[in-house]
């Protein structure tokens, strides 16, 4: 098990390399979504949560898997559908005969790692019950409150094409999540692979038979949080992040710009990279590469710019780069 420190001096594990110590290892049962592994891994380090989208099949449940077992974190899939209640999420008291008294029966919430499979496919209710999870990193149950394990984190999945017996998760709910990856079909050479893989034998539901070993563990994370807490911020770049947040509320095109925690988030996952990338401050560059997943889910964009075809990507893209970037 490998162990980090935030000392630079000596040659214990940097958050460089315990990023490429799991890169390498969820390599082993993901073959391409580079991107993805990486904005995951700045979500970890942030203490945030994510929002994956794409069509099923291309590896989001295996991502989230893979991850877990790679950082040696207790994982949890809840499967959401339209008839699931909210104590079938973070759990209820039930009567035990045997003792004539209540007992508490911990839902699937209380994990470090939580997938929330097809989250808009459960009434509003039912999400509604993730989002003090989500904040406070704690579930009430019956009116008494109980701490959730550490850490604890939700990758929750969507597909963006099927629309019928769906519940759009609402604003509020989006704005709790720190980014929005979005993972399409892979290139030629990647799928091609991938066929070969599991023509070779390769299994996704035996990931120790793929040979994925605990790289980190909780001490090591957070070890890890710790020297990217520490990571340098200069004002420039703070008045960079606030122009372009502030942009999305100038636009023409979007009806809802971003809000501060959109500027606190692109602030966390800017200092992610550049601890991910060997350095001890951020750079303009750390803050181009997150703002499309940091803001993509918590703008709206006008009914016009939507039927003249317009996409959120591309108006955030058409924002982000029309931003003095400073020197």
């Amino acid at each position: 098990m490998l162990h980090c420190s935030v000392g630079y001096g000596n040659r214990t594990m940097r958050v460089e390399e315990a990023a490429h110590a799991v890169r390498t290892e969820v390599g082993k049962a993901i073959v391409g979504q580079g991107e993805a592994i990486d904005q995951a891994l700045v979500a970890m380090l942030a203490n945030g949560h994510i929002l994956l989208e794409g069509v099923p099949g291309i590896a989001k449940t295996l991502l989230v898997r893979t991850l877990a077992r790679a950082l040696d974190l207790q994982f949890t899939r809840i499967q959401f559908t339209p008839d699931l209640m909210p104590s079938d999420v973070i759990g209820t008291n039930i009567f035990d005969p045997k003792t004539v008294d209540f007992r508490l029966r911990h839902g699937p919430i209380f994990t470090q790692i939580l997938l929330a499979d097809e989250i808009n496919r459960t009434p509003p209710k039912t999400q509604a019950a993730l989002l003090e999870a989500m904040e406070e990193r704690q579930a009430t149950i019956d009116g008494i409150r109980h701490a959730l394990p550490r850490p604890f984190l939700v990758f929750a999945t969507q597909n963006p094409i099927e629309f019928e017996g769906t519940y759009p998760l609402p604003e509020a709910q989006q704005d709790r999540f720190l980014l929005k990856v979005v993972l399409g079909y892979p290139p030629p050479e990647v799928e091609i692979e991938v066929l070969k893989r599991h023509h070779s034998g390769f299994r996704s539901q035996n990931l120790e038979a793929a040979g994925i070993h605990p790289v980190l563990d909780l001490s090591g994370l957070d070890a890890l949080r710790v020297e990217v807490d520490a990571v340098t911020v200069e004002d420039k770049i703070f008045g960079y992040i606030y122009e372009i947040v502030a942009a999305t509320r100038r636009s023409n095109d979007i009806l809802v710009g971003a809000s501060p925690r959109a500027g606190l988030a692109l602030v966390g996952c800017s200092k992610a990279v550049a601890a991910i990338r060997g350095r001890s401050f951020v750079i303009p560059d750390d803050v181009k590469l997150l703002a499309m997943p940091v803001l993509r889910h918590r703008v709206l964009l006008r009914p016009e710019a939507e039927i003249e075809g317009l996409t959120v990507d591309r108006v955030l893209h058409s924002v982000i780069e029309t931003q003095v970037v400073p020197r």
